[in-house]
């Protein structure tokens, strides 16, 4: 019987390491994006990148015993589907036991915060101890907590031994008056070690990547560590535009404060969140865009007075005239007046010109001629334009007479004659 009870012992230890869960086993190193922001601010002012943590507050408690906890608990579904608790057990103390009737027959391990196994173990098993089994460790500094489920069903059967795993839990099915373990193995080290140098496991450290470059070729911004300690990394300009508070660990509050911020600030800043002793490993990003600097102008805006109804008469109104502070601003409107006025000048002048040329063509004055009677005769009289006109035509008649009268020399020797008295009468027509 004895041996039976060893083999299924660790037949039943094989079977836990099968369906522990196993997604809280591992530590990884590498930081998880938690969040990701897009930022921007004008040129000039002070840019504040929001980094906050509840897990990362330094509220270590002295009495480190009673920081570790795990304890068992049981659901049945009969009589009256009751959840009560079977047995708990601090990192330093002994287990305790809730219910006289498992006194002597259930137990946990002594050494389970330094072996890792949290496995209940139950004697003499009686047909009450059916129902569904939970193992819970809690961290009450590093706020986890893990469950682990076991469905335990007690038979009389030897034939109906078995344990399987139904989708969601571990199933144990089990002979009435032997000795089952119900596993629940964990031994990271977080269950299983502490650390007295806790606090240097805790860093929050800032980092930066510019335009273009990757994840891995960042720029170290800022170290800052539970004790205190805070390195700053980059030129002297640069510490001291970014900083973190102080008071960072003690407030949850890891935010990064950046003064005078400039286009050359632009990139991809991330807050790296570790702490080793609890296996927290987190990284928020955020990406940073400068905007054009605000222009505020410096003269406050006056308000107008207000008309009052009982003045009599129109206060003087003053036209206040800014003139730019260089030369040229001035005289250059001053040119376009003086050479517009000008121009109206030489084309009203013109105007005038012809204005009087065309009245003189108008009204041109009469010619007077004198009596040539005698010298001392005194009465005179006009002859009119078309008089002189009469005259000029009597003119042209006697030269054209008398160019006739060479042509009909010339033509005698023709035998007909060009009739001078004719053609006289048609030219004085």
């Amino acid at each position: 019987m004895r041996k039976v009870s060893q083999a299924l012992l660790f037949f039943h230890i094989s079977v836990a390491c099968l369906f522990t869960t196993v997604s809280c086993q591992s530590d990884s190193s590498s930081s998880v994006v938690v969040a990701g922001y897009n930022v921007s601010g004008p040129a000039g002012s002070k840019l504040v990148l929001q980094c906050m943590s509840g897990r990362m507050v330094w509220t270590r408690d002295r009495v480190r015993d009673r920081q570790r906890v795990v304890h068992w608990d049981i659901y049945r579904d009969f009589p009256d589907y009751t959840m009560e608790r079977v047995v708990d057990m601090f990192s330093a103390g002994e287990h305790r036991l809730y219910h006289h009737h498992n006194l002597g027959r259930v137990s946990l391990n002594p050494t389970a915060f330094k072996d890792g196994n949290f496995s209940l173990v139950i004697k003499d098993v009686r047909m009450n101890d059916r129902g569904l089994y939970t193992c819970n460790l809690h961290h009450i500094y590093c706020k986890l907590d893990e469950t682990v489920r076991i469905q335990l069903n007690v038979t009389k059967s030897k034939r109906k031994l078995q344990s399987f795993w139904d989708g969601t839990k571990s199933v144990y099915v089990v002979l009435q008056g032997t000795t089952v373990v119900l596993p629940c193995i964990n031994r990271r080290s977080i269950w299983t070690d502490w650390s007295n140098e806790e606090e240097d496991q805790q860093v929050v450290h800032w980092d930066r990547q510019a335009p273009g470059v990757q994840h891995d070729r960042a720029d170290r911004l800022v170290d800052l560590y539970a004790s205190g300690e805070q390195r700053s990394y980059g030129p002297l300009f640069l510490q001291r535009k970014m900083n973190i508070s102080s008071q960072a660990f003690s407030q949850g509050d890891f935010s990064l404060t950046i003064k005078n911020l400039q286009p050359t600030d632009q990139g991809t800043y991330s807050c790296h969140l570790h702490h080793h002793y609890c296996g927290l490993h987190e990284r928020r990003e955020f990406q940073v865009t400068v905007e054009a600097p605000l222009i505020q102008s410096m003269q406050p805006a006056l308000s107008l007075p207000k008309d009052k109804e009982d003045t009599k008469a129109d206060s003087p109104r003053v036209i206040n005239v800014i003139l730019p502070d260089q030369r040229h601003h001035f005289l250059l409107p001053l040119g376009y007046v003086l050479t517009s006025s000008l121009l109206l000048a030489f084309i009203t002048l013109i105007i005038i010109l012809i204005m009087r040329r065309r009245k003189a063509k108008d009204f041109s004055p009469k010619v007077s001629i004198r009596s040539n009677r005698s010298p001392s005769s005194s009465d005179e009289y006009d002859i009119d334009i078309g008089e002189l006109d009469v005259y000029s035509q009597e003119e042209k008649g006697f030269v054209y007479k008398n160019n006739l009268l060479k042509e009909n020399s010339l033509m005698k020797s023709q035998p007909k004659a060009i009739d001078l008295d004719r053609e006289i009468q048609k030219f004085s027509k």
